[in-house]
Protein backbone atom coordinates (compact mmCIF):
# COMPACT_ATOMS: atom_id res chain seq x y z
CA UNK A 1 0.00 0.00 0.00
CA UNK A 2 2.84 2.34 0.78
CA UNK A 3 4.19 1.82 -2.43
CA UNK A 4 1.25 3.52 -4.60
CA UNK A 5 0.85 6.53 -2.23
CA UNK A 6 3.92 7.32 -4.30
CA UNK A 7 1.74 7.88 -7.37
CA UNK A 8 -1.16 9.84 -6.13
CA UNK A 9 -1.26 12.80 -7.53
CA UNK A 10 -1.04 15.57 -4.67
CA UNK A 11 -2.34 19.47 -4.77
CA UNK A 12 1.33 20.46 -4.14
CA UNK A 13 2.56 18.61 -7.38
CA UNK A 14 -0.14 20.66 -9.33
CA UNK A 15 1.18 23.84 -8.06
CA UNK A 16 4.74 22.38 -8.78
CA UNK A 17 3.67 21.34 -12.56
CA UNK A 18 1.86 25.38 -13.34
CA UNK A 19 4.74 27.15 -11.83
CA UNK A 20 7.25 25.35 -13.98
CA UNK A 21 5.07 25.49 -16.72
CA UNK A 22 4.74 29.40 -16.53
CA UNK A 23 8.62 29.77 -16.15
CA UNK A 24 9.08 27.96 -19.07
CA UNK A 25 6.89 30.01 -20.87
CA UNK A 26 8.01 33.09 -19.37
CA UNK A 27 11.46 31.83 -20.59
CA UNK A 28 10.40 31.42 -24.35
CA UNK A 29 8.92 35.04 -24.49
CA UNK A 30 11.85 36.46 -23.36
CA UNK A 31 14.18 34.91 -25.52
CA UNK A 32 11.81 35.54 -28.06
CA UNK A 33 11.75 38.81 -27.59
CA UNK A 34 15.78 39.25 -26.99
CA UNK A 35 16.44 37.52 -30.24
CA UNK A 36 13.34 39.19 -32.41
CA UNK A 37 13.50 43.06 -31.44
CA UNK A 38 17.04 44.48 -31.71
CA UNK A 39 17.67 48.55 -30.52
CA UNK A 40 16.70 50.83 -33.73
CA UNK A 41 17.43 54.63 -34.80
CA UNK A 42 15.71 56.97 -36.41
CA UNK A 43 17.69 58.01 -39.34
CA UNK A 44 16.68 60.88 -41.88
CA UNK A 45 18.89 61.02 -45.13
CA UNK A 46 17.88 63.12 -48.26
CA UNK A 47 13.82 63.03 -48.25
CA UNK A 48 14.05 59.62 -46.54
CA UNK A 49 13.12 58.40 -43.14
CA UNK A 50 14.30 55.14 -41.87
CA UNK A 51 13.62 52.92 -38.77
CA UNK A 52 17.04 51.38 -38.59
CA UNK A 53 18.34 48.22 -36.26
CA UNK A 54 21.27 49.74 -34.74
CA UNK A 55 24.86 47.05 -35.03
CA UNK A 56 27.22 49.36 -32.49
CA UNK A 57 29.41 45.99 -31.63
CA UNK A 58 31.78 44.10 -33.77
CA UNK A 59 29.41 40.88 -32.92
CA UNK A 60 26.33 42.74 -34.38
CA UNK A 61 28.36 44.48 -37.14
CA UNK A 62 30.20 41.21 -38.50
CA UNK A 63 26.17 39.48 -38.38
CA UNK A 64 24.88 42.91 -40.06
CA UNK A 65 21.46 41.51 -41.99
CA UNK A 66 23.19 38.26 -42.85
CA UNK A 67 20.16 36.03 -42.89
CA UNK A 68 17.41 38.52 -42.75
CA UNK A 69 14.48 36.84 -44.82
CA UNK A 70 13.47 40.76 -45.96
CA UNK A 71 12.87 44.60 -44.65
CA UNK A 72 10.65 46.79 -44.65
CA UNK A 73 10.72 49.99 -46.89
CA UNK A 74 11.97 51.61 -44.48
CA UNK A 75 13.96 49.50 -42.28
CA UNK A 76 17.96 48.27 -42.75
CA UNK A 77 20.91 48.84 -40.65
CA UNK A 78 22.90 51.52 -39.18
CA UNK A 79 26.43 50.50 -38.67
CA UNK A 80 28.07 52.66 -35.76
CA UNK A 81 32.01 52.10 -35.58
CA UNK A 82 34.41 54.37 -32.86
CA UNK A 83 36.78 55.12 -35.05
CA UNK A 84 37.08 56.48 -39.07
CA UNK A 85 38.39 53.60 -40.98
CA UNK A 86 37.51 52.35 -45.09
CA UNK A 87 34.88 50.16 -42.95
CA UNK A 88 34.36 47.09 -46.04
CA UNK A 89 31.33 45.77 -46.13
CA UNK A 90 30.44 42.38 -47.81
CA UNK A 91 27.32 40.41 -48.83
CA UNK A 92 27.80 37.18 -46.94
CA UNK A 93 24.44 35.41 -46.98
CA UNK A 94 21.98 38.37 -47.59
CA UNK A 95 19.23 37.15 -49.11
CA UNK A 96 18.10 40.61 -51.06
CA UNK A 97 20.14 43.82 -52.70
CA UNK A 98 21.33 46.56 -50.56
CA UNK A 99 22.16 50.62 -50.99
CA UNK A 100 25.12 50.61 -49.30
CA UNK A 101 25.90 54.48 -47.98
CA UNK A 102 28.97 55.80 -45.68
CA UNK A 103 29.11 58.32 -43.64
CA UNK A 104 32.09 60.76 -41.87
CA UNK A 105 32.33 61.43 -38.45
CA UNK A 106 30.18 64.72 -38.99
CA UNK A 107 27.41 62.64 -40.75
CA UNK A 108 28.12 63.61 -44.17
CA UNK A 109 27.56 61.03 -46.78
CA UNK A 110 30.92 60.18 -48.19
CA UNK A 111 30.24 57.24 -50.20
CA UNK A 112 27.46 55.23 -52.03
CA UNK A 113 27.49 51.90 -53.17
CA UNK A 114 23.92 51.35 -55.22
CA UNK A 115 22.07 48.11 -55.28
CA UNK A 116 25.33 45.87 -54.17
CA UNK A 117 23.95 42.59 -55.35
CA UNK A 118 23.29 39.31 -53.28
CA UNK A 119 26.63 37.80 -52.36
CA UNK A 120 28.54 35.91 -55.17
CA UNK A 121 31.00 33.72 -55.92
CA UNK A 122 33.26 36.42 -55.82
CA UNK A 123 32.45 37.36 -51.89
CA UNK A 124 32.64 40.77 -53.03
CA UNK A 125 34.28 43.69 -50.23
CA UNK A 126 33.20 47.47 -51.33
CA UNK A 127 35.39 49.66 -49.92
CA UNK A 128 34.88 53.72 -49.06
CA UNK A 129 37.67 56.25 -50.91
CA UNK A 130 37.03 58.15 -47.76
CA UNK A 131 37.26 56.87 -44.27
CA UNK A 132 33.82 56.91 -42.50
CA UNK A 133 32.72 56.56 -38.81
CA UNK A 134 28.98 55.22 -39.89
CA UNK A 135 27.40 52.47 -42.38
CA UNK A 136 24.13 52.59 -43.55
CA UNK A 137 22.45 49.65 -45.05
CA UNK A 138 19.03 50.24 -46.70
CA UNK A 139 16.72 48.25 -49.10
CA UNK A 140 18.32 48.87 -52.90
CA UNK A 141 16.54 51.50 -54.64
CA UNK A 142 16.62 53.61 -51.44
CA UNK A 143 19.42 56.14 -52.57
CA UNK A 144 17.24 57.07 -55.70
CA UNK A 145 13.91 57.02 -54.50
CA UNK A 146 15.33 59.39 -51.34
CA UNK A 147 17.51 61.48 -53.88
CA UNK A 148 20.33 60.49 -51.43
CA UNK A 149 23.40 62.11 -53.11
CA UNK A 150 27.67 62.23 -51.29
CA UNK A 151 27.96 65.25 -49.40
CA UNK A 152 24.01 64.93 -47.73
CA UNK A 153 24.25 65.11 -44.07
CA UNK A 154 22.09 62.51 -42.18
CA UNK A 155 19.97 63.29 -39.11
CA UNK A 156 20.19 60.60 -35.96
CA UNK A 157 21.12 60.53 -32.70
CA UNK A 158 24.33 58.80 -31.59
CA UNK A 159 26.89 59.30 -28.99
CA UNK A 160 30.17 57.02 -30.13
CA UNK A 161 33.15 57.69 -28.03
Amino acid sequence: MDKLRLFVWRPHTTIILIVGLVLILVGLVVSFTISTFKPTTEVRLGSGAYSLWLADTDPTRIQGLSGVEKLRPNGGLLMAFDHNSTHGIWMKDMKFPLDIIWLDSNKKVVYIVKNAPVEDPVQTIYTPKDTARYVLELPAGSVNEAGIKTGDIADFEMDVQ
